[in-house]
């Protein structure tokens, strides 16, 4: 058998990995091409189709279901696949990036399902790009076992049959990857991260007795979905495992998507397996998309707008019911608390939020839920066995009394909460702490004992821009405007500095992240994600 030939992708500006000729093989760059070639252009039209909607949206303030695709929601026939053994009980899953500690500790960690993010927990430096790919290949060959050069802390899998099912994030559409190209343009980091993944994994993960799972992230229609689905048949195809051996989750995280649920699984219905409902990232998409329609989309604190809101309720509900419908699994939002090793007090009360949080998700029918650290996976799985007990789902739970309209969807006015001057504080401070350790490669962070990603970030700088741009009134009388926000982020950068020491702030990125959170926070020049410009600062 002849070697494959040298594949037509560059790498560039990327300093040379331990063991990255183990993932960049010229079969799996070849494979990656490929992708690129036949569906970047189609992946182009979607931007933008994206920014033509969005200006539609800011001509009516209005969004409906689409009456083109009524017949899909009409039609009572057709469901999704079934779900493979491996994906049917999903009742707990846990997130994070896929650094090597973090993938052995959530493999162990007792969830059913670790989504494995190459997305929004993961700055797309190219180290981390190419070893996260290393590291899942050496979890499936147990090879993976770390010590923690600092600690000391040794960590090995636990047995085969103990370990979480993998369901891996790529990135957004949107996001490119600068250190691959084809004839000088860079590839779109979706197809990076699923092609790399896909090729080096797929068989190996049938031979464990799973599959080839995906978190499809930032999804803003079904002809997005359709284009993964595509993209998914002729993977299965080039590689050579059986169609509907893929299996994907889509995110419900921007407010375009929750029109067209019933649709998306439609699209991916041979390889769809379920819906998740995220937070952070929806109400950025609001904002993003409703920031011109006027007070009555102006959004109070993000801490404010539990998942208990009118608008966000009638998301969720709506979600469940649409999953149950179409034989799909609901899966519900975060719990991003992260412990303290030093307040008990602290950790009891946060439990009592979690406990509750999960307690309802699992009344509302949900099939299961996530949580970013271990210590979270006892009290949801506790929430959820309750109501499961020995059923893998809950997906005979069709909702037929959930009756959500258009109009629910973006009732924004019917919360009883306003912004206040501790808001657009917090927004500041965990925004500025946020980008700084982005810039550093870290795209997980503990921040004021919560984990937060790239979606917060998002949300800090939205509000910021939207309650400027809102003229709102704070409770104190002070009114955002730009100055004010510099005010305050300036006060933030030197209480940072007080706080860490000289040296170490001297170390750090926190100028360059003060500047970076005020430019997409104050340009009248909306920008459509962070990551965009935060990846052109973003070194290695």
């Amino acid at each position: 058998m002849s070697a494959p030939a040298p594949s037509p992708l560059a790498i560039v500006e990327a300093q040379p990995l331990p063991r990255q000729e183990e993932v960049l093989t010229d079969a799996a760059l070849a494979f990656v091409a490929e992708l690129h070639r036949r569906f970047t252009p189609r992946r182009d039209e979607l931007l933008a189709r994206r920014a033509e909607r969005r200006a539609e949206i800011a001509r009516t303030s209005a969004l409906d279901f689409l009456p083109d695709t009524a017949r899909i929601r009409e039609d009572e026939s057709w469901k999704v696949a079934p779900a493979p053994a491996a994906l049917d009980d999903r009742r707990v899953e846990i997130t994070g990036p896929t650094d090597r500690k973090m993938t052995i500790n959530a493999l162990n960690s007792g969830a059913r399902v670790w989504l494995a993010d190459f997305e929004d927990a993961s700055a797309p430096t190219w180290e981390n790009v190419v070893l996260g790919q290393l590291n899942m290949v050496d979890a499936y060959e147990r090879r993976i076992d770390f010590t923690d050069p600092r600690s000391g802390k040794s960590y090995a899998l636990r047995p085969a049959e103990e370990l979480a099912t993998v369901v891996m994030r790529p990135r957004g559409w949107h996001l490119e990857e600068r250190h691959l190209r084809f004839d000088g343009r860079p590839v779109p980091g979706a197809l990076v991260d699923f092609g790399l993944y896909f090729f080096h994994n797929a068989k190996r993960l049938i031979e464990l007795g799973k599959g080839p799972y995906f978190y499809l992230p930032k999804t803003e229609s079904h002809l997005e979905a359709r284009l993964w689905n595509d993209i998914f048949v002729f993977a299965q195809d080039y590689v050579g495992v059986p169609q509907g051996t893929v299996r994907a989750t889509v995110l419900i995280e921007t407010i375009t998507a929750a029109y067209e649920m019933e649709e998306i699984l439609y699209e991916l219905r041979d390889h769809a397996s379920g819906l998740n409902a995220g937070r952070w990232d929806y109400l950025f998409s609001i904002v993003k998309n409703f920031r011109d329609g006027g007070a009555k989309f102006v959004l109070p604190d993000r801490n404010a707008v539990t998942m208990t809101a009118p608008f966000m309720r009638a998301y969720t509900e709506l979600l469940v019911r649409t999953c149950h419908k179409r034989g799909a699994h609901a899966i519900g939002g975060m719990a991003a608390f992260i412990p303290s090793r030093k307040d008990p007090e602290v950790n009891r009360v946060a439990f009592e939020k979690v406990k509750a949080d999960k307690d309802r998700e699992a009344a509302d029918g949900f099939d299961g839920s996530w949580v970013a650290h271990p210590d979270l996976v006892p009290i949801a799985l506790a929430s959820f066995d309750a109501v499961l007990g020995d059923r893998p789902n809950q997906k005979d739970r069709l909702r037929e009394d959930v009756h959500v309209t258009a109009a629910d969807l973006i009732d924004i006015a019917s919360l009883d909460a306003h912004p206040t001057y501790e808001g657009l504080r917090n927004a500041v401070q965990v925004g500025i702490r946020y980008i700084e350790a982005w810039l550093r490669g870290l795209g997980a962070v503990a921040i004021f004992n919560l984990m937060e990603d790239a979606a917060t970030a998002e949300i800090s700088r939205s509000q910021i821009w939207q309650w400027i741009n809102a003229g709102v009134v704070f409770e104190n009388g002070r009114t955002a405007t730009p100055e004010l926000a510099r005010e305050v982020a300036a006060e933030e950068l030197t209480a940072i500095r007080e706080e860490i020491g000289e040296d170490a702030f001297a170390a750090g990125k926190w100028q360059q992240a003060h500047d970076l959170l005020l430019h997409v926070a104050l340009d009248a020049d909306y920008a459509d994600f962070l990551t965009l410009p935060a990846y052109e600062q973003l070194t290695g």
